[in-house]
Parts: C-alpha cells; structure tokens; sequence
C-alpha cells in the first residue's frame, strides 16, 4: 500500500502476482507496485522485463534481481538488507501468484520472522484458473503441486492422496503427464473424474475432462503434449465408507487372499490407502489368531 504520507510505496516486502499468459491479466495495482518499488526481485528477470516493457513501467535506472531455487540462498540476505533499510522490495513469481509452486516461499518466511511488513498483490493463478473451468467440486480442494519425478515416488505419493476428501489439483510437465496419468489411474481408480486442462489464459488453451482411465489412455497414444499444465482429479467414494464396512470388506477379502491381496482389493473398491489397509488387515488376523488361542485354551 502506498505511505499516506509520502505518497511513496509502504516499505516492507510486496508478493506480487503476474499472469500465467495473457500479459493483460494483471492488476492495475500490481503496476503500481511495479512501478514504484525501490528494488525489485524475480524468479525469472526476463519474463518481469519482458512483462514491464508491454504495460510501459519504466525501470528509472533499477536492476531486476534474479531470485530463484538455485541461488535463493545468496540473493536472500540482500534482499533481506534493503527490508532492514526501510526500503519497498517486490518480488514476482516467473508465471501466477507468488509461494504457489514458487521459491518465494523462503523469502517471506524470513522476512516474517525479522518483523517486516509482508503484503500480497493478489491476481492470476493456474490453481484458480483450473479450478474455475475443470467443471470439478471446487469447495474444497487440495493442491498437490509438482509430484515427484521418479516413477515410484511418484505412486507412493499418488497413493498418499487416495483419501483427500476434496479435489485434487496437481501441476505437471508435459513430458511427464501421461505417466502421471496412467499412475494417477492405478493408484486412484481409473474412473475418477478428472480434467486436465493446458496453456491456460493463452491461444492455445484446451481443457479437457473425463475419466482418469480414459485421459491416460488418451496421452498414452499422443504426442506429449506442449505448454503448461494443471490436472484435477476428482474426489473418490471412500469417504462414503465407514469404519466397519471397511472391516467386514477386508474380513471377507481376507477369507479369500493373503493380507497384500486383501488390501489391494480393498483399496482399490474404496480409494483408500493401501498402507492403512494392509496394517488394518494385519491386526485384523493378529486378532483373529488370539482368538482362536483363547478358545483353544478355554
């Protein structure tokens, strides 16, 4: 905000929110931030540049410093300084809000804990943006950012977010999201709503929705394809499963199977963690066997 007094931008540290694509999705405050901080920060110089010379705010002689997840370490402190100094720092994430998916997030923090004022410049978000036109429940969501890029991390991941009652929302790169996709199907159910939508706010935006099997399916017979991209994947049903409905489903799997296969079945009727049902189902024949002890001995 700027000082009554002065006129002048409020020193502290200002989060300022840039578009995902379209250069006319910014705020009119987001320019005057812009334009009247004292030093300004980016993760990626070339993009704030490029993004100042289309709304003609002018640099009057100031650097744009780099600030990103190689070199936040070193940046840092400067940037920490010109805060002690009293002085207006504005930091831009490369695309969308900054601390979304973006190395801001130590920035603030510190700044935080050093008692400087830390305001937001709201405006674009591929989150929101995705949200807005997946046609997915949006009351409540979780965002799962980037996933981890080797096959199996990534599914344990996947796995670990099989009971969120909410929304997914997951960022990915091109080249990695047909595997995401057939993994999100395997470890989630391939009939989970889903919707995965690209290059959003830009010429090229597509959106597309159905079943986490079928996009899989899709992809897998494609070319990977080209710009940014966000995938919602909606809720499953295991929220509709209550505590003993899950005993009794994996009291009669068991009677079929051995303890894996009895989890595995279940979770995948369910969308539950497998984890937690392969412990459940453990103490489930550990109980079974005192029992059967007990009566032995009686």
């Amino acid at each position: 905000m700027p000082n009554p007094e002065t006129g002048a931008l409020a020193p502290g540290l200002h989060l300022v929110s840039v578009p995902i694509g379209n250069a006319r999705d910014i705020t009119l405050r987001a320019l005057d931030v812009l334009r009247d901080a004292e030093v300004l920060a980016a993760e990626d110089t070339r993009s704030l540049r490029r993004l100042l010379q289309i709304h003609a705010v002018p640099l009057e002689g100031r650097r744009i410093l780099a600030y990103h997840d190689h070199n936040g370490p070193a940046v840092r402190p400067r940037l920490l300084r010109a805060l002690a100094e009293g002085r207006s720092v504005a930091y831009a994430a490369e695309a969308g809000t900054p601390l979304v998916a973006d190395p801001g997030y130590a920035l603030a923090r510190e700044a935080i804990a050093a008692g400087h004022p830390v305001t937001a410049v709201p405006g674009a978000s591929a989150l929101l943006a995705a949200l807005a036109v997946g046609g997915l429940p949006t009351d409540r969501f979780f965002f799962a950012g980037f996933l981890p890029a080797a096959k199996g991390q990534r599914h344990r991941a996947l796995e670990g977010l099989r009971a969120v009652p909410g929304t997914l929302v997951i960022y990915e790169s091109p080249r990695r999201v047909a595997g995401m996709l057939a993994d999100a199907a395997q470890a989630l159910g391939a009939d989970r709503p889903a919707a995965l939508c690209r290059e959003l706010t830009k010429r090229f935006e597509t959106v597309r929705r159905g079943t986490l099997g079928a996009l899989a399916a899709m992809l897998a017979e494609e070319p990977a394809p080209r710009g940014e991209i966000v995938v919602l994947i909606g809720e499953g049903d295991s929220r509709n499963v209550s505590e003993l409905d899950v005993e009794a489903m994996l009291d009669a799997a068991l009677n079929r199977g051995s303890v894996r296969d009895a989890a595995a079945e279940v979770a995948a009727a369910t969308g539950l963690p497998r984890r937690r049902l392969y412990q459940m189902a453990l103490r489930r024949t550990a109980e079974e066997r005192n029992d059967d002890g007990d009566d032995d001995g009686g």
